[in-house]
């Protein structure tokens, strides 16, 4: 019960709202007050008031002349009169449109009690001319005349009906009206709208009766006006509160949110739609009521729609059904295609409707004649058409793209999505055969070809890419030319929208210069469009496939940088790609010594120079990657230890963890082939060096001497050089002796994937983090990093 209540008053609030737009639509019709001046064969000195030829005539020249004066400031105080009412009217109308339902209630309720007065005053008037003429009533009712009183065309039964009806008027006021409610005066309305016709059936003067209906409605009117005044201040404060209600709003969410929660809370959509059904209702009956001949459909529907589109308002209500239409055809699409995630049908209707709006401002729909507006209406149709169809490839192409790369079996799903694009490749196309066969080239057919074609070649690119995919789906190896294959494909797509888009951006220019003329606000707007069009559809997309090219470009080049790796190296490697987890038939070698596919490795450097697995630089800036051999990796040391001595001469005695990761790796790739890392002599003058350009160094708040620094850093390379066995343990237990004979406290390390313990450390490192530690301690020389 609850849910037919708020459905009943959503109705009521609608169909309140409604009027207000009535209003506006009727003041745009009269171009809000706004003169028509027509000098069709006149002189010089004459002006849009025609005078009289002969009386003009009749004057002499300078009392010609002052009276053409007169009526000229005649004529502009009437129009500015006449514009200040009609623009007062549409302000006062949009302001009551936009009232909350209890405040339009009210103005309801004070409208409706001022109508029933001049009601009541039209219907008094009425059946006193009918009293007038006719034998005193109250005669025949003391003399029981029953014939006279029961006579179908006599007094009696001609004033009942008007009794009952300002009976009626009399209990409706007193129950909606917004004056003072004293018992006596709302017992009192009711025979004060019947006074009139009280009186008439008295034998009283005729003056008595004649303005018997003006006294009547004495009572009412003044508790109008007291009402008003006693409102008037409430009206002022209701449309302050509401200035900052919008303002604050505005300045907490921002001005779209507003613009979105009002439109949500009047129920715009649903106000033109029941306004302009409404509208068309009237102009349906009135053409109904006014032909004699039988209506053909075709002049009808004709006549209907120019009217549908007269003025802004009726725009508005015919672009609210375009946009409810367009949004059952793309949810009939959506259920078709079996597609429930989507949500694209969701703005194809809000899309499609401000497309239309704007078409209808730029191309000057209201301001043209009925007959060129009709056509100018199937035009923007045309146009509306081929948009329709993108927002539909919009919705398919993602479902065509899911289909393929998930393998789905459901033949009955791919059947769908295949019929779709089957219809948006012969819609456009049976469109473009009938408009060139039927017009004449021009600049509108020349676009809404650009448009239809533009949908065929995106429906072919999405069915291209889609079946690469199948393709690649019923293949048992790893297609490494497809991500190649699907890039031509779609830069050849975005290609051809690009260069479209450059078309109709110089086909708008050409409308604008020389066809735009008569309609300035039109082209104003047009004007708007096309540097919307320039910067969204034609600079960004060029910026962002210019930025595409060379991402791919780059990546190229560094991927054809890399050494391939030979069939016995990948016999002995004997695994997947650690990016996409596919066999390798080839591969890539990077720096870092890991394998991956050469298409896999590309995709990944659009985002990253580093390694997936070990996060290492994969080349160098300059781009020369794969020509380092593992002969430099002790140069790589050597730089550390050199940026180790800036790092102390400035104070800083921390390490980029990134830098030390790469070194790192080298060494474990080093020591996996056995072969030294370190020179022993070479490290111990390097520190030689460092220690005479520091003489000590603070740890915690504890001074070391230098010489016991060298040696800390000799001990520790000398205990790591060769891969960790039973045999070397030794070295392990000399590293940490010496680390807790440079520490009070035994700080062990903290990476989460240690498994067991050392001799003297409570947790062991795995070989990569514990290179990792040993490159923070070779830099620093401090036990306080985290490893």
């Amino acid at each position: 019960m609850s849910v037919v209540r708020t459905k009943v008053l959503g109705l009521v609030d609608v169909i309140m709202r409604v009027p207000s737009l009535f209003i506006i639509d009727e003041i745009l019709k009269m171009g809000i007050g706004e003169p028509i001046i027509q000098s069709v064969g006149q002189g010089p000195n004459s002006t849009a008031i025609n005078l009289d030829p002969p009386v003009a005539a009749m004057l002499p020249e300078d009392d010609r002349g002052m009276q053409d004066s007169i009526e000229v400031y005649k004529f502009i105080s009437f129009a500015v009169f006449k514009f200040l009412f009609c623009l007062f009217g549409a302000i006062s109308a949009a302001c009551v449109f936009m009232l909350w339902t209890r405040h339009l209630v009210i103005v309801y309720m004070y409208i409706v009690s001022v109508g029933l007065i001049f009601l009541s005053y039209w219907s008094n008037v009425s059946a006193l001319s009918v009293i007038s003429d006719s034998p005193s009533l109250l005669e025949d009712v003391l003399s029981l005349n029953m014939e006279r009183l029961l006579d179908p065309g006599g007094v009696l039964i001609s004033i009942l009906p008007h009794l009952l009806a300002q009976w009626l008027m009399g209990v409706i006021f007193a129950y909606i009206h917004l004056g003072p409610r004293h018992k006596i005066i709302q017992k009192a309305l009711p025979f004060s709208f019947l006074m009139p016709l009280l009186l008439a059936m008295l034998p009283l003067p005729s003056i008595v009766l004649k303005h018997s209906p003006a006294f009547a409605a004495i009572l009412p009117l003044v508790l109008s006006k007291i009402a008003l005044w006693s409102s008037s201040f409430d009206v002022v404060k209701t449309i302050l509160s509401g200035y900052q209600h919008a303002r604050n709003f505005a300045s907490n969410f921002g001005i779209a949110t507003l613009i979105e929660n009002e439109w949500q809370r009047l129920n715009v959509p649903c106000v033109l739609r029941v306004f302009w059904t409404i509208r068309l209702l009237e102009h349906l009956i009135s053409l109904l009521m006014s032909s004699e001949a039988p209506l053909r459909f075709a002049a009808t529907v004709q006549s209907v729609l120019v009217s549908g589109c007269e003025t802004l308002t009726a725009v508005l209500g015919m672009t609210s059904i375009i946009s409810l239409i367009c949004h059952y055809i793309g949810k009939m699409f959506q259920l078709f295609l079996l597609s429930e995630d989507y949500d694209e049908d969701k703005s194809i209707g809000t899309v499609s409707a401000i497309l239309f709006y704007i078409l209808a401002l730029q191309t000057g729909l209201t301001s043209l004649s009925p007959d060129k507006r009709i056509i100018r209406l199937c035009r923007n149709m045309c146009l509306l058409v081929t948009a329709l169809l993108h927002f539909l490839h919009n919705i398919v192409a993602p479902i065509l793209m899911s289909l393929s790369a998930a393998r789905n079996p459901s033949r009955k799903r791919h059947a769908r999505a295949l019929i779709v694009c089957a219809f948006l490749l012969i819609a456009p196309g049976t469109l473009l055969a009938v408009l060139w066969a039927s017009h004449s080239p021009s600049t509108w057919l020349l676009a809404v070809t650009a448009f239809s074609v533009e949908v065929i070649v995106k429906v072919l690119v999405s069915l291209a890419t889609y079946t690469l995919f199948l393709l690649d789906a019923r293949r048992q190896t790893f297609w490494e030319k497809l991500d190649d294959y699907v890039y031509y494909i779609r830069a050849f797509g975005n290609s051809v929208e690009f260069c479209f888009g450059i078309f109709l951006f110089f086909n708008g220019a050409w409308i604008l210069i020389f066809e735009s003329e008569m309609i300035p606000i039109g082209g104003a707007i047009r004007a708007l469009m096309m540097g919307i069009h320039a910067y969204f559809n034609i600079w960004c997309e060029a910026r962002a496939g210019w930025v595409v090219f060379m991402k791919r470009r780059t990546a190229v080049h560094k991927i054809s940088s890399l050494p391939e790796a030979t069939t016995m190296q990948l016999h002995q490697f004997d695994d997947v790609c650690a990016i996409c987890y596919q066999d390798m038939t080839s591969a890539k070698i990077t720096r870092c010594n890991h394998y991956f596919h050469g298409v896999c490795l590309r995709k990944w450097l659009y985002v990253q120079d580093r390694c997936p697995l070990c996060h290492e630089i994969i080349m160098n800036q300059d781009g020369n990657a794969g020509d380092e051999s593992i002969e430099e990796h002790p140069n790589n040391v050597e730089n550390a230890i050199a940026a180790n001595a800036r790092n102390d001469r400035t104070g800083n005695e921390t390490l980029n963890r990134q830098q030390a990761q790469a070194i790192l790796n080298g060494s474990h790739q080093t020591d996996a082939l056995n072969q030294p890392l370190f020179d022993d002599t070479f490290l111990e003058e390097q520190i030689t060096n460092h220690n005479r350009a520091s003489a000590s160094r603070s740890i915690g708040g504890n001074t070391i001497d230098s010489q016991d620094d060298a040696q800390l850093e000799i001990t520790r390379i000398s205990s790591f050089r060769q891969p960790v066995s039973d045999g070397q343990m030794d070295s392990r237990e000399n590293y940490w002796s010496v680390k807790k004979d440079h520490r009070t406290t035994p700080r062990p390390f903290t990476d989460p994937e240690r498994t067991e313990n050392w001799p003297g450390e409570e947790e062991y490192v795995q070989p990569t983090h514990f290179n990792a530690s040993i490159a923070c301690d070779i830099q620093t020389t401090c036990c306080t990093c985290d490893y």
